[in-house]
């Protein structure tokens, strides 16, 4: 089970180049790549907005995959595609439940 959650939400009209750099920071990282699980998907309601939803082992792991070099440089990169700033969401998990 996951421990903790971070949700990130962006507002683009380039979503398709957002998916290229996603997919590029994945093969760079590789390996190195610490979060468990993520899903991007789009919000049906609200045109132009998505969403990622990235499952870590531990507001620990969380943290050191913010702090990597490699993030940051991602991040970088990312907001120059957006039409706002980020939001962030944070999650300590309390309880999951699966089919």
């Amino acid at each position: 089970m996951a421990e903790f959650v971070q949700l990130m939400e962006i507002k683009t009209s380039r979503i398709d180049e957002v998916n290229v750099l996603v997919r590029k920071m994945a093969e760079k990282r590789g390996d190195r790549f610490l979060a468990g699980r993520a899903v991007h998907a789009a919000d049906r309601d609200r045109a132009g907005y998505y969403f990622a939803i990235v499952e870590f082992d531990s507001y620990g792991e969380a943290m050191r995959n913010s702090n990597d070099p490699a993030t940051g440089e991602f991040a970088e990169q990312l907001r120059a595609l957006l039409h706002e700033p980020p939001r962030f969401y944070n999650l300590d998990v309390l309880q999951e439940y699966r089919k």
